[in-house]
């Protein structure tokens, strides 16, 4: 994820980066423009049409309903999106939450405050590598009791460390170092890692119906290339400018779409989410 300032008009008007959508689209707009030149060569040099009057009217519609369904698009994304931030800062808050309950219920430098600690760190660095299809133990802080050989065989590692964590409860409330009304003030952050982890799979499994993504795709390629049938009989030689913006603009809504669908991977528009886990274990450095 890119920090900027959405104040700098500028600098966004003249600036590239590798996600930007113009760079991306620049070898098809390219192909575009010579297909529409190649048009309003043959159709006013060696055709000679005779105009039509209102010759772009069915595309103007055609075009309307179009935008529609870019922008129902764009929202079902954008959703998706705001729906992963959404459960990423109820990581956040359910792990700051569970260290301070820890840190006023158990004594002094309890071994245990240091043990919750590295497994809440564990959770959230293990559940965005998991996201991300990366889930790896050489990612997570090892302890005596929890080391490689704990991981060894599972491949939800969330999982796993939820379970160490309901264990490690567990075995306070056994010893006597929390009762039982404090086990189930505490049992609702735990569970919430794993409702979190949960929804977000569903985001990250559950992609925009092909259906419904097929035909976007293949609406935005006939009216793009059947629009210099009409626009070269209005504007001559000025439709091949005119006919690339517009396939810009809807390619680059599509384009924008598909990326934050996915918003766990590791791309520009992504969610921050090295940012957020390493935010995180400081707090959690903190607290306990």
């Amino acid at each position: 994820m890119i920090d900027y300032n959405p104040k700098n008009w500028w600098k966004f008007i003249f600036y590239f980066h590798k996600a930007d959508t113009f760079r991306k689209l620049l070898p098809a707009m390219a192909g575009i423009a010579l297909y529409t030149a190649i048009f309003a060569y043959i159709e006013n040099n060696i055709l000679h049409y005779v105009p039509i009057k209102n010759p772009l009217t069915i595309h103007s519609l055609v075009g309307f309903v179009l935008s529609l369904l870019l922008v129902f698009r764009t929202n079902t994304a954008y959703d998706r999106w705001w729906e992963g931030r959404r459960l990423w800062g109820s990581f956040t808050n359910n792990s700051r939450n569970l260290a301070l309950k820890l840190s006023a219920l158990l004594p002094e430098a309890h071994p245990a405050k240091e043990t919750f600690r590295i497994l809440i760190g564990n959770y959230l660095q293990a559940a965005k590598d998991h996201l991300r299809g990366r889930a790896s133990v050489a990612h997570l802080t090892l302890t005596e009791t929890y080391n490689e050989a704990y991981f060894e065989g599972f491949r939800h590692i969330p999982n796993r460390i939820a379970k160490a964590m309901y264990t490690e409860l567990n075995n306070l409330h056994t010893n006597g170092l929390i009762n039982a009304e404090q086990l189930l003030f505490l049992n609702n952050e735990v569970s919430s890692f794993t409702d979190n982890i949960g929804a977000c799979e569903r985001i990250r499994n559950t992609p925009i119906p092909v259906s419904y993504n097929i035909f976007i795709k293949k609406m935005i390629f006939i009216y793009v290339f059947t629009m210099p049938i009409t626009a070269v009989l209005e504007y001559k030689f000025w439709s091949i400018p005119i006919v690339t913006l517009v396939f810009y603009a809807f390619a680059g809504i599509e384009i924008m779409a598909e990326e934050i669908e996915e918003p766990f991977g590791t791309d520009s528009n992504d969610l921050g989410l090295d940012g957020m886990v390493n935010n995180v274990k400081t707090n959690l450095t903190e607290i306990l």
